[in-house]
């Protein structure tokens, strides 16, 4: 592993465009169909159980964030395959007060490191290799030294997550629709992969040729698993095997036919979700019921663009639960929903630019003050100043060049 000074500050040239449906280079660049839809609500479920599940198994309580003093460490995942794209992750500061990202070079020896999380220990930064040979890397960030790479299984690992006992990390492979877990050691090291699963059900929804699975996360009590299919509009829920670190299926969701589902996002009090469908350019409120896993999946409302071509991306919400945001690839927006009826409803409050092209991730900081958003077209990374009262977006200062930004993880 190397450490490159001086990150690029050149934004790089967008990337040619390949036809839908040819496999997971698909991820680079997405053409699909838009749709609309109205304002709805879905009915609470039942409070989520006591207990019953292993220690490992549960989110510990945390206290709310503060705001943080001093810079603050912040990776931004892109493609180094790409024409123009980086040559591993990049390493840069922000100040949580000003907003102010500062690059300090780059992190190499990981290929295309398109997604990014850390460990709830923060002491180990994950990446995903998103190549035909797939693969997961772990850096431990004390001394940036790269602790080996794990094969996912599948092709084009596009989305990781670290389950919150942080003994398993979840990947999903988009080209070949297959979720993996890999265990992980107390040095953070990654260990062989426990278990791989097909999506090889429902059948690909119109326009689509294949599964594609594209997020694999937990459950705010980290009870079950929850993967997104893009291909099969379909959200599969697993329980894992605490000890064997395997997967079995206990429920399946279905968006409507084309839907495209990307992203999910649990609103904080653990009884409803909001997907961000891609292909059909909706979100909707799903309920979900923490003891048997099921998602409920509501009606399809507009994501707020503005009628031209659009690819919703990432969902975030904020840690009181009060404001719900949405990366529009296309629109080149933010979108600013009021969260309501205790996250029953989302209340769509318009939007804001993004002051970029292709807003591919957002993340909120710690504290929640600060919103990053990753531009994959104009290699930049944005910064607004979050209001916890309003939920207004103000931007904070002038882009970040960083090449081919498809991730932006701020600690």
């Amino acid at each position: 592993m190397d450490v490159e000074a001086g990150a690029a500050r050149r934004p790089p040239r967008p990337e040619r465009s390949r036809e839908p449906g040819s496999g997971w280079t698909r991820r680079r660049f997405v053409g699909v169909a838009a749709g609309t839809a109205a304002v709805v609500a879905v009915p609470s479920p039942a409070a989520p159980p006591a207990d019953g599940r292993p220690a490992e198994e549960r989110r510990p309580a945390s206290a709310p964030p503060r705001r943080a003093a001093g810079p603050r460490a912040l990776y931004l995942g892109t493609y180094t395959s790409a024409e123009g794209g980086g040559t591993g992750v990049g390493l840069a500061s922000y100040d949580p007060a000003t907003g102010r990202v500062t690059g300090s070079g780059t992190l190499t020896g990981v290929p295309d490191p398109s997604y990014l999380a850390v460990h709830p220990d923060g002491r180990t930064l994950y990446a995903v290799n998103e190549r035909q040979d797939g693969g997961v890397t772990a850096v431990r960030l004390a001394d940036r030294r790269v602790l080996g790479t794990r094969s996912t299984g599948g092709a084009g690992p596009c989305h990781l997550s670290v389950h919150p006992g942080g003994r398993w990390l979840l990947s999903a492979n988009y080209g070949s629709g297959s979720v993996a877990v890999h265990p992980i050691a107390p040095s953070g090291a990654l260990g062989e992969r426990t278990d791989l699963v097909t999506h090889t059900s429902p059948p690909p929804g119109p326009g689509q040729q294949g599964p594609h699975a594209h997020q694999f996360l937990s459950s705010p009590d980290g009870g079950h698993l929850l993967a997104v299919d893009l291909g099969t509009d379909s959200v599969h829920t697993y329980r894992l095997d605490g000890r064997a670190g395997t997967l079995t299926e206990v429920a399946r969701a279905r968006t409507r036919p084309g839907a495209g589902p990307r992203h999910l996002t649990f609103h904080p009090g653990g009884r409803h979700a909001y997907l961000a469908n891609e292909a059909d350019d909706t979100v909707t409120v799903c309920a979900y019921d923490a003891g048997t896993g099921r998602l409920t999946i509501g009606e399809p409302q507009p994501t707020g663009s503005r009628g031209g071509t659009n690819y919703p991306a990432q969902l975030v919400v904020t840690a009181n639960g009060a404001y719900a945001f949405l990366a529009n690839r296309g629109d080149n927006s933010i979108a600013r929903y009021a969260v309501e009826a205790d996250g029953a409803r989302l209340r769509l409050l318009g939007t804001v630019p993004v002051r970029g092209d292709f807003p591919r991730h957002i993340a909120l900081s710690p504290d929640g003050g600060l919103l990053f958003a990753a531009n994959q077209r104009s290699g930049t990374v944005t910064v607004f100043h979050v209001d916890p009262v309003s939920g207004e977006l103000r931007p904070a200062g002038e882009p970040f060049a960083s090449p081919v930004a498809v991730c932006a993880l701020p600690l």
